[in-house]
């Protein structure tokens, strides 16, 4: 967002395009689109007929009134954007240590000024004397006279502020005398440079540790001085860099903060924010309104009051448990806090001091956070190779992945003269029979799928990894063996002996770590729940008449009343059988029935259907046969 004599231009990122205000008209001027996000834009005359911007596609794309001009490619990065009037410069920072150099005149590429920073993120070049400063990565600012084509000074700009590991994210030269720079870092804090002393002259904490986006210089009629105008995402804050004193405060509701537009010689600001809206901030102790909206003039002098200044900018809102943690107990009731709603107001430099004396290991272990972080950045911008597992018994190719990585980290602690080489035969399954196509249809269809919940499964691999590992570290008690004892006591003498020595008890320890280790149960109620795979912490948590109620809803709901519980997750159960039930019921006289002809019930054994069989078969022709006997 620039402002140029009465015009307006704001950068959008989504659709990436540009606006162009005609501010006494209050009116579009006009409209382009862009084909990649802008990063920044540098206005190279005193109107807009000429503007560079830079892209995030590396390139650098030249627009005049007509429309764009010609667009080239920088090769890396780029992270800002400045043009030199004097020589027709336009000067590109990137993620690389040289700042590259574009000659619009002559229309190429001259030599880039090498700085010793890894990576360069602001830069700034003042208009009284014509130095440019770099805000380096490393947290270092390095100017150059391009007179010279070489750097004439080099400081740590964030060190002086108690920050390390720290980046340089705004610079900005005084507009009006040249010889005060003022430096924002990635950690919220404003520092004054005198060009003639490498010490700041004054230090200033937005203390909501975010990284300074942008610094302006601004004077006006209304004061002698000139006034710092510091924004980060959350606030932008007006104060005095001669005093530290703070002028006033803004804090946007709408959205993050992204960039500042203040007008020459007036108290008018513009916000861009991320939403659609851009807020306007009018603030008339600063300066006058400008020409083109005088008529604010009118509207503020009768909402117009006496200055007053906000007593709670420089101090830190704190608990009484903060209070507590800090031992600043003792300091309730004197001048020292001021009370606000569930808290305290103490001044921040007090606040500072205070921690320092409370936890003076902080910056230690914030070192070392950064450090960690650092190393985390580093491997995530490794090249990695992504294993693809396949569709079919994933568990089992994960686990063969697995088993070749331990290997080969065992390896790397042996010797390349002692190493042995293990046949196949012994090595077992690996990572290989993924690449085997007899076992490709293994990990392929899913008929040869392994079901690992199956109790044939489960009866072969009883140490499979599906029994959770926290229910054997809860349910079970490790066996120590000598060995392990001795292994113990040798990490105490471990670290006198020489590092060839280490490194056999390095490797002596992954062979025994390979071996078996042996688990004891704590009782019968644990063996139970780890058979039946559940965890009894929700249990033991309760209190004992807790437990002897969930037993008795158990017994009323879940199981059958002939089932006891009894101590240690025991169960007794009776029963009675068929043949004890049959009887009874033959034994209990049967009432309502009446007396009559009944049917045994028995049913005719084969013999005797085949004996009937042989007489006649239904009787019909059994009795003439008799008959005729009877007759001779």
């Amino acid at each position: 967002m620039h402002e140029v004599a009465t015009t307006l231009a704001l950068a959008s990122i989504y659709p990436p395009q540009i606006k162009v205000f005609e501010l006494r008209q209050l009116s579009l001027k006009f409209e382009r689109h862009l084909v990649s996000e802008i990063i920044n834009f540098q206005v190279l005359d005193d109107d807009y007929s000429k503007i560079a911007f830079l892209c995030a596609d590396r390139s650098v794309c030249l627009h005049a009134k007509y429309g764009s001009h010609y667009s080239l490619r920088i090769p890396r990065m780029g992270r800002d954007i400045a043009y030199d009037c004097w020589s027709c410069d336009l000067l590109c920072a990137a993620s690389s240590p040289d700042l590259y150099r574009i000659n619009l005149e002559q229309g190429r590429f001259l030599s880039s000024l090498n700085t010793q920073s890894p990576a360069i993120n602001a830069i700034s070049r003042s208009s009284v004397h014509g130095l440019i400063a770099c805000g380096g990565e490393d947290g270092a600012v390095e100017c150059f006279d391009l007179r010279r084509k070489s750097s004439v000074g080099r400081i740590n700009a964030v060190m002086p502020a108690g920050d390390v590991d720290h980046e340089v994210t705004a610079v900005q030269f005084d507009e009006f005398q040249g010889y005060l720079m003022a430096v924002g870092s990635s950690a919220g804090k404003i520092s004054i440079y005198d060009l003639r002393m490498s010490d700041p002259v004054r230090i200033k904490d937005h203390m909501y540790g975010s990284p300074i986006l942008n610094i302006k210089w601004h004077q006006t009629l209304n004061s002698a001085e000139p006034k710092l105008v510091t924004a980060d995402s959350h606030v932008v804050r007006i104060w005095d860099p001669n005093t530290g004193d703070n002028m006033t405060s803004i804090e946007p509701n709408a959205g993050t903060i992204n960039d500042i537009c203040i007008f020459r010689e007036s108290g008018l600001m513009l916000l861009a924010l991320d939403c659609s809206q851009i807020p306007a901030y009018f603030i008339p102790a600063l300066g006058p309104a400008p020409k083109w909206c005088s008529y604010l003039e009118n509207i503020t002098e009768e909402m117009e009051e006496g200055s007053q200044t906000t007593i709670y900018d420089d101090y830190k809102f704190l608990t009484k448990e903060d209070l507590e943690r800090l031992n600043l107990t003792n300091l309730i009731g004197t001048n020292l806090l001021r009370a606000y709603m569930h808290g305290f107001f103490i001044d921040y430099r007090l606040y500072k001091k205070a921690q320092a004396l409370a936890d003076p290991f902080a910056y230690d272990a914030y070192i070392e956070k950064r450090k960690q972080e650092k190393i985390d950045a580093e491997r995530a911008s490794r090249i990695t190779i992504k294993k693809k597992l396949p569709k079919v018994n994933r568990l089992l190719a994960a686990r063969l992945h697995e088993k070749q990585e331990a290997e080969e980290a065992e390896t790397k602690l042996e010797d390349a003269d002692t190493k042995k080489k293990t046949s196949k035969k012994n090595r077992g399954l690996s990572s290989e029979i993924l690449r085997d196509e007899r076992f490709a249809a293994m990990f392929e269809n899913k008929d040869f799928e392994v079901d690992e919940l199956s109790p044939e499964y489960l009866a072969l691999h009883p140490q499979t990894a599906k029994k959770q590992p926290f229910l054997i570290e809860e349910h079970f008690e490790p066996l120590i063996e000598d060995e392990e004892q001795e292994i113990s006591d040798s990490d105490a003498s471990q670290a006198s002996q020489p590092s060839e020595d280490k490194s056999e008890m390095d490797r002596s320890k992954v062979k025994k770590s390979k071996r078996m280790r042996l688990y004891e149960v704590k009782d019968e109620r644990h063996a139970e729940a780890f058979w039946n795979r559940e965890s009894l912490a929700k249990e033991d948590s309760l209190s004992l008449g807790e437990r002897v109620a969930t037993l008795q809803d158990r017994q009323e709901s879940g199981t059958p009343n002939d089932v006891k519980f009894g101590a240690g997750g025991s169960r007794e159960i009776s029963f009675v059988s068929r043949s004890l039930k049959k009887k009874r019921k033959t034994e209990e006289p049967q009432e309502g029935k009446k007396r009559g002809i009944r049917t045994l019930g028995l049913k005719p054994s084969k013999a005797e259907f085949y004996s009937m069989g042989q007489d006649g078969g239904r009787g019909k022709g059994g009795h003439r046969k008799s008959r005729g006997r009877g007759r001779r």
